[in-house]
């Protein structure tokens, strides 16, 4: 056996059909051609300031957090056979707390070169900043639950138990993927009172399929990248969606009835995205990205239910200074819920109105600056933000992460 320092993410590019260029530092241990096993793993850790954060609701907050650690193993058979087994600190919801979670559990079947079939617990097709996920999303962190809602709220961090069939045609640059999933966590931790599918409903499957097109340069691969750092040229739009009959069911009864009722409503998502980068753009890297989003679940949840708008733009300086290279950038999202939703308990009715997390018109605004001293592996963030909802005083927060892959 050949004890070798890779890139780790260039092992999961070539078992999971990614692009090299997202490559994080990783050990392999190869025993013979297209036999390996890949292991490493990443954090992203912050400190962060809130207005009116405190525990006194006048004082600023101050807290440090582990947003996010994972753990990376992926491996292969042959040039055909592929799998990768990824692990997350779960961080939002009574029902996981602070537990280590799986993320993706996964075999790839490489038919042709252009047709491979996923199956397990993978992402589902769905928009760009999903597909890329907090370690590859412009900004670095999480993004918040706002424009896209899936990675956060919907099944474990985006990903469901399925199969897909993933595909790319004319050399890259035409992506094509759909599959059918399991999709009974859509509002995971939304806090609108989602029953299971079992209560009362026929047990459907939700479907979800993307299509992307790259006019410049090729994006090969199924999960994908908000950012090069200047290593392509790109000019890209992906049309996605999901679907599941009665996939939104509500208790709208009396807890402690001896009876209950259900609303119920099928769910429905679709999104528009668009990625510019151009390198040489003056001393640097100029990058544009804008998103578009459409929910619906039948007015079961009007808080999860309406129009989202994302955009960003970002400009990534080549000269080096000290360790890095300084990316500054601006980014806005914005959700128009349709609604409020009401939560009936034996006590009293409780309204899920605004907050970023949990559902109603919710709007962020951030500016700050990337540094940049490994693209994916090793940033550094500070940005200075303002979270806005309909029924509370905005609020603004300061907040510098470091992110750090092995």
């Amino acid at each position: 056996m050949n004890l070798k320092k890779c890139a780790l993410h260039t092992a999961v590019a070539m078992a999971c059909g990614l692009g090299a260029q997202m490559a994080n530092a990783g050990a392999t241990i190869t025993f013979g051609e297209d036999k390996y096993i890949s292991a490493g793993f990443g954090f992203i850790t912050s400190y962060s300031s809130v207005e009116d954060g405190a525990g006194n609701g006048k004082d600023r907050s101050s807290d440090f957090a582990l947003d996010s650690a994972r753990l990376y193993l992926s491996g292969s058979f042959n040039k055909y056979i592929k799998g990768m087994l990824n692990t997350e600190k779960s961080g939002g919801g009574s029902d996981v707390g602070s537990n280590i979670e799986v993320i993706d559990a996964n075999v790839q079947f490489q038919l042709t070169p252009e047709v491979a079939i996923w199956a397990g617990r993978f992402l589902s097709p769905s928009d760009r900043a999903n597909m890329a996920g907090p370690y590859y999303s412009m900004g670095g962190g999480y993004w918040a639950n706002i424009a896209s809602r899936y990675g956060w709220n919907g099944g474990v961090i985006g990903r469901d138990e399925g199969v897909a069939v993933v595909s790319s045609f004319m050399e890259d640059h035409v992506a094509v993927s759909f599959g059918a999933f399991e999709g009974d966590k859509i509002y995971r931790f939304s806090g609108v009172n989602a029953q299971p599918e079992s209560r009362g409903t026929k047990d459907n499957l939700m479907y979800a399929g993307r299509v992307q097109i790259d006019f410049w340069d090729a994006e090969p691969g199924y999960y994908g990248t908000g950012n090069y750092f200047g290593a392509k040229d790109i000019l890209a739009i992906g049309i996605a969606g999901r679907y599941k009959k009665d996939g939104a069911i509500s208790d709208i009864s009396n807890n402690l009835a001896a009876t209950s009722a259900y609303k119920v409503g099928d769910y429905k998502a679709y999104s528009v995205d668009f990625l510019l980068e151009k390198k040489d753009v003056g001393p640097g890297t100029f990058s544009a990205e804008a998103a578009y989003y459409y929910y619906d679940n039948d007015n079961v949840f009007l808080a999860e239910q309406g129009k989202a708008y994302s955009g960003a733009l970002s400009y990534l300086f080549q000269e080096q200074v000290g360790w890095g290279k300084f990316m500054p950038f601006v980014r806005y999202q914005k959700f128009d819920a349709d609604g409020t939703t009401t939560i009936n308990t034996a006590a009293s009715s409780i309204l899920v109105t605004d907050n970023v997390r949990g559902g109603g018109d919710a709007k962020r605004f951030e500016i700050g600056t990337n540094y940049v001293m490994a693209p994916y592996n090793a940033v550094l963030t500070a940005a200075y933000g303002k979270d806005d909802t309909s029924s509370t005083d905005s609020t603004n927060f300061v907040k510098v992460s470091l992110q750090m892959q092995f």
